[in-house]
């Protein structure tokens, strides 16, 4: 669980905006255009819910390692974050289906 996020969110958190930003520059594009800020907005909203969830996925692979090794059940800790981990992933999925959308229609938005 944590090993995914490390190996295939982190590198997208780093390229998916640089490369971004590179296009944009290359094309003249301005950051102010209106589904671009948008986007970015949008992407730094997926980025401020995937934030607190690495943390949740590190303390609750320690948390099961814990009870497994221990032979015990998961904590309700364990339980409790596992459900601020799924609620902060609808906003950041939302977030990123947003940018998907705007990054492909590029419409008029104001």
């Amino acid at each position: 669980m944590v090993r995914a996020d490390w190996w295939f969110t982190t590198p997208n958190v780093i390229l998916q905006p640089v490369t971004g930003f590179a296009m944009a520059y290359l094309t003249g594009l301005p950051l102010s255009t209106p589904w671009l800020a948008s986007s970015i907005a949008l992407f730094v909203l997926a980025g401020a819910c995937w934030l607190p969830v690495v943390w949740l996925q590190i303390r609750m692979a320690a948390m099961a390692q814990e009870a497994a090794l221990m032979g015990n059940k998961l904590p309700d800790a364990y339980w409790r974050y596992a459900r601020w981990w799924e609620w902060l992933g609808y906003p950041a999925f939302v977030a990123m289906l947003g940018v998907f959308y705007l990054m492909v229609a590029k419409p008029t938005l104001f």
